[in-house]
């Protein structure tokens, strides 16, 4: 019998903060899931940390890739479960029931297209340190992601039936426009009740490393789904949500 979720983490040198990631998988009390570690040939411990964890249903591969989201695409071609979860290494699982409470949320609402919750921020010793900058919606809707990526990729449950491939066109943006085509083919979008955060996001310092690049991408692709009139006059708007990120990144701890 398919396992209900396929938990995917794609790690290249990730020595430095995969064992959080392992241990939040390991803790959940739900068992009705597979863990996919696919792996870009690392030259550090990154490999034996994940074998050496002892997770149940674990599979760990490792080979050459032409990135981020080409290993996505491998080990989503690979996966069995009924909903995919991508989990980056340092991310993690709010509590050790999230997935119990998801499984109860998808049988309770008749399997829907995505199920997703909040994202809070936490550093590398795991405190909690912001809620992510943007809150998921109470309705979630294809029209939601106009305004950006309101739920965070990590947060973000999808049925393995209506996913599609990343399209490796985009370096820096391809899970935005894949949360979209998602979006387009679900017939329903639940959220966790009572905003219950989902997801743990490492903030390593909230890098701005290719951000313009990657805003430039994701303005490209909200003008192919939405328009670029109504794209830019998002974006106008858009100008205070941005600096009032900048404000978040520099209150937080870089180290």
């Amino acid at each position: 019998m398919a396992p209900l979720f396929s938990i995917i983490t794609v790690t290249y040198n990730a020595a430095d903060t995969l064992p959080a990631t392992l241990a939040s998988v390991k803790e959940q009390t739900c068992g009705m899931y597979e863990y996919i570690v696919m792996d870009g040939v690392s030259t550090d411990r990154t490999l034996k940390l994940a074998i050496d964890a002892g997770i149940p249903r674990a599979r760990i591969y490792s080979s050459p890739d032409k990135g981020l989201y080409d290993a996505m695409n491998k080990a989503m071609a690979l996966a069995t479960g009924q909903y995919l979860i991508f989990l980056n290494s340092g991310d993690a699982f709010h509590s050790p029931d999230t997935l119990e409470h998801l499984a109860r949320l998808i049988t309770d609402n008749d399997f829907p297209g995505i199920v997703y919750g909040q994202t809070c921020v936490v550093d590398s010793s795991r405190r909690y340190l912001a809620p992510r900058h943007l809150v998921a919606p109470e309705e979630l809707t294809l029209d939601s992601f106009a305004d950006g990526m309101v739920v965070c990729h990590q947060a973000f449950v999808v049925l393995r039936k209506i996913a599609q491939p990343y399209n490796l066109k985009y370096r820096f943006s391809a899970d935005y426009e894949w949360c979209i085509r998602c979006l387009q083919r679900s017939r329903s979008n639940v959220a966790l009740p009572d905003n219950e955060v989902m997801i743990d996001y490492l903030s390593e310092g909230m890098t701005t490393r290719n951000r313009r690049a990657s805003l430039i991408e994701r303005f490209r692709i909200m003008s192919y789904y939405y328009g670029f009139f109504p794209t830019l006059m998002h974006h106008i708007g858009f100008v205070g949500r941005f600096l009032r990120r900048r404000r978040l990144e520099k209150s937080l701890p870089t180290g």
